[in-house]
């Protein structure tokens, strides 16, 4: 089993108990010490609960983060979500910033990156995905 980075589509998923998730969780932990997930996702989970004022949540997953990694973006995973961005625009293949950026920190890392958002992800080059939503 690789390295795997955790989309916010999979962990919010874990957070609600999906048990097929929360399987595949507890397999990688077996083998891993822990779950890494980028500041993207960091951001994307951390501001949309605040938006709802979900302060239980909030801490729930601040617990979380503190017992696993942030994986940062750094200088050469934004260049390599530009070359994509890039890459992707000339063919007419648009896919959201967001979505790039973490692609970026997976690939400069070697992750597979663990999504439910294959439609997106799976049209960017050189990204490995994986979706442990499902069996």
């Amino acid at each position: 089993m690789d390295r795997v980075l955790i989309d916010t589509d999979i962990l919010s998923y874990y957070f609600k108990g999906i048990p097929d998730v929360v399987s595949h969780f507890e397999l990688y932990l077996e083998r891993y010490d822990l779950i890494e997930i980028s500041i993207i996702t960091y951001y994307e989970i951390s501001s949309g609960l605040l938006a709802k004022n979900a302060l239980k949540q909030l801490s729930q997953f601040e617990e979380f983060v503190s017992e696993n990694l942030v994986v940062p973006m750094t200088e050469k995973s934004a260049k390599i979500s530009s070359e994509l961005y890039s890459a992707l625009r000339k063919t007419g293949n648009i896919v959201d910033d967001i979505d790039l950026l973490i692609a970026g920190i997976a690939i400069e890392n070697d992750f597979i990156l663990v999504t439910n958002n294959e439609s997106h992800f799976g049209r960017i080059p050189g990204l490995k995905i994986n979706n442990w939503s499902r069996k």
